[in-house]
């Protein structure tokens, strides 16, 4: 059968003489808005794109008469986060150049679309309406770092172009500490230091994985502390551990994707192998920033315990 029979198509498109040969990512960059060779990779991974009805990989050559379709188009990238008054905002530091909030989990940091609200962006902007226009791109307003939808703990904002770049530029050298603490299955060993670079995982792009591949980033977790917990609900008691991490430039999932490669998924991550816990997200908290401020030099230590861990 085939597949444009059976599937709501968001895209459909004849491929000319002047496109052949080319690769079928590149022809969907050039003729999609919004459309990037990192996005045309993922919807071919998830099987949204095809070419004839098949399902195609990014870098299939194409033939004049293919048909390319696509079932999801990839949103865009260029809009502000709208302001979200109605979602609380919990601020654990403020000062006049930036803020330091508290995420819950199951929040996501910033909005994929336009539409989206609940999101600790559109609450930031509501609250700090300078922060519109601030920082790497309108729908991340003031925010120096994200923290994945399940992860839970301190968000570091500016509140001005300047104080921005200032603190970018010390998180990039390294001189902003991030840490957390996770509870992971086993008895994790600390102190130790994990050097695996991390990519997408050329399946599933909901997945990191760690590892050397083609486009891996290098990724350092150190493990800092790690003590025994009893929790009668997982078999055997007590094979679990209480881990203090640092991560200063943490790529996406990488706490929860190195921890997962050393055989210690987190609580509640499933798609890392974890057990299945009851309640938003998984057992991960940023729970420390120390940094100077960007304006003074003074030394800024913010630090949060996660809510409602055994």
């Amino acid at each position: 059968m085939n597949h444009d029979d059976v599937q709501p198509l968001a895209l459909r498109l004849e491929v000319g003489e002047v496109e052949a040969g080319q690769r079928v990512d590149v022809v969907l960059v050039a003729r999609v808005p919004s459309m990037s060779r990192a996005k045309a990779k993922a919807l071919a991974a998830s099987g949204a794109l095809r070419v004839n009805g098949r399902r195609a990989a990014k870098g299939v050559r194409l033939a004049p008469g293919d048909i390319v379709t696509l079932a999801e188009l990839p949103p865009p990238t260029r809009f502000r986060a709208a302001p979200d008054p109605d979602l609380p905002l919990e601020v654990v530091h403020e000062d006049p150049r930036f803020v330091v909030v508290h995420k819950a989990a199951g929040v996501p940091t910033h909005p994929l679309r336009p539409d989206e609200r609940g999101t600790l962006a559109g609450a930031l902007v509501a609250r700090y309406p300078e922060m519109a226009g601030v920082g790497h791109r309108p729908r991340e307003p003031g925010l120096l770092h994200r923290l994945d939808t399940g992860t839970s703990g301190l968000v570091l904002a500016a509140r001005d172009d300047a104080a921005f770049a200032r603190l970018r530029d010390a998180l990039l050298g390294g001189g902003i500490d991030k840490r957390y603490l996770a509870l992971a299955l086993g008895h994790v060993r600390a102190p130790q230091r994990v050097d695996l670079p991390v990519a997408h995982h050329p399946g599933d792009r909901r997945r990191m994985v760690a590892g050397a591949r083609e486009g891996a980033r290098a990724a350092t977790t150190e493990i800092l502390s790690s003590a025994p917990r009893a929790l009668p609900a997982l078999p055997p008691p007590g094979a679990v551990s209480l881990v203090e991490v640092r991560a200063r430039a943490a790529r996406r999932h990488q706490v929860r994707v190195h921890l997962a490669t050393l055989g210690h998924p987190l609580l509640g991550d499933t798609l890392y192998g974890g057990p299945e816990l009851d309640g938003p997200g998984h057992r991960l908290h940023a729970s420390r920033l120390s940094f100077a401020h960007p304006e003074t030099g003074a030394p800024v230590d913010v630090r949060s315990t996660p809510r409602g861990w055994p």
